[in-house]
């Protein structure tokens, strides 16, 4: 049980260590106010555009992404229902047009670039098939996070003249976001990825190949290993390993503007919100989605994948993106903290329960 605890810890106290570090930055006058506001614009506009176009393009094929239906279906009736629900509940319910939607954004919006997929890794005892299902869950619902999070700071949201943004002006928001643009060009490279040909590869220097496909001889009916004529990886390495450096980056420069904009001082009017966002996100959604997925007969082989998906904190991207689309910021920033603590007890106890229902073994 000791081992387990500290698993979780070792997933999520990395990203409140990180946050720390940036509020200590600012509270001995390192950096002031404008340098992590301009941290923000850099994670937002630039790294973690590049973080997203590089998770969907190493995915190895589209292929992959059909293998698993019954699973992709459902998260994507559970995100997307509970986006719908939590949409009209802040509608209704609260005040503030600037939170309402932040609040709607830590219903459904995970953490899943960060934690999930170590998460997966962890839990899978290196099975090759659940690492696959938490990679493709991964590259399929990052997108649609960010498509609904872009409707979720927007339909709340009035412009200058004081009228809600038109349909036409929502979508021209969705298509010009820098994380949609990231992982659209990711698809983009993926599809082309797939037209490209195969050429056959001596299986002594496979070694170091990206993606390693299969050929049949139609004479022989003898299988080999072939690899694409071109990839960014294999033929323009200068630029995949720039591009994967500015990837590798998005979270920290995230994480540590957040820490630097942060103030303890906004808990007490806020409270109320950071409790009930708190309880959504790391409690009460996936209980409910967990529940259902195991009635519904997903076992060992998708959990990992679930879990990483629907039980993680609020995303670290979903500060700087309610930054820049004018809503709440600051009580965004207190949900990926407050969230990112307490998922330290509630995965716990998730991957504890599953253990004892015998749907994996940590």
């Amino acid at each position: 049980m000791f081992d387990k605890l500290m698993f979780t810890c070792n997933a999520v106290f990395p990203i409140v260590l990180t946050i720390l570090t940036g509020y200590l930055l600012k509270t001995l006058k390192v950096f002031n106010s404008d340098f992590f506001k301009s941290l923000n614009k850099l994670s937002f506009r630039c790294c973690l555009p590049v973080m997203l176009f590089m998770n969907v393009y190493n995915v190895k094929s589209l292929s992959q992404m059909t293998s698993y239906g019954k699973v992709c279906l459902f998260c994507f009736v559970v995100i997307t229902s509970t986006f719908l629900i939590a949409a009209v509940c802040c509608g209704f319910f609260m005040k503030d047009n600037r939170q309402k939607g932040v609040m709607v954004q830590a219903a459904y919006r995970s953490n899943n670039a960060i934690i999930g997929l170590s998460l997966v890794t962890t839990l899978v005892n290196g099975e090759a098939n659940a690492i696959a299902i938490g990679s493709i869950l991964s590259s399929l619902f990052i997108p649609l996070f960010n498509i609904l999070a872009v409707l979720s700071l927007t339909i709340f949201i009035k412009d200058e003249k004081g009228h809600k943004i038109s349909i036409a002006g929502i979508l021209k928001k969705i298509i010009t976001n820098p994380l949609i643009i990231g992982c659209g060009l990711g698809f983009a490279a993926l599809i082309i990825r797939h037209f490209i040909p195969l050429v056959p590869v001596d299986p002594s220097q496979t070694e170091g190949i990206s993606f390693l496909y299969e050929i049949r001889d139609p004479v022989t009916q003898a299988v080999s290993p072939a690899c694409k004529v071109f990839t960014i990886r294999q033929n323009l390495p200068f630029l995949y390993a720039t591009l994967e450096m500015l990837g590798k980056c998005a979270t920290t420069v995230a994480l540590i503007a957040l820490g630097g904009n942060f103030t303890f001082s906004a808990i007490a009017k806020l409270k109320h919100l950071i409790i009930t966002g708190t309880l959504l996100r790391v409690l009460i959604v996936p209980a409910i989605s967990l529940i259902a997925a195991y009635k519904l007969g997903f076992r060992e082989m998708e959990f990992p994948g679930l879990i990483a998906l629907i039980a993680t904190p609020v995303a670290v991207s979903s500060v700087p993106m309610a930054s820049e689309m004018n809503n709440d910021d600051e009580l965004a920033g207190q949900l990926v903290v407050w969230t990112s603590i307490a998922s330290a007890f509630t995965l716990f106890g998730i991957i504890f329960a599953c253990t004892q229902a015998g749907i994996f073994k940590v």
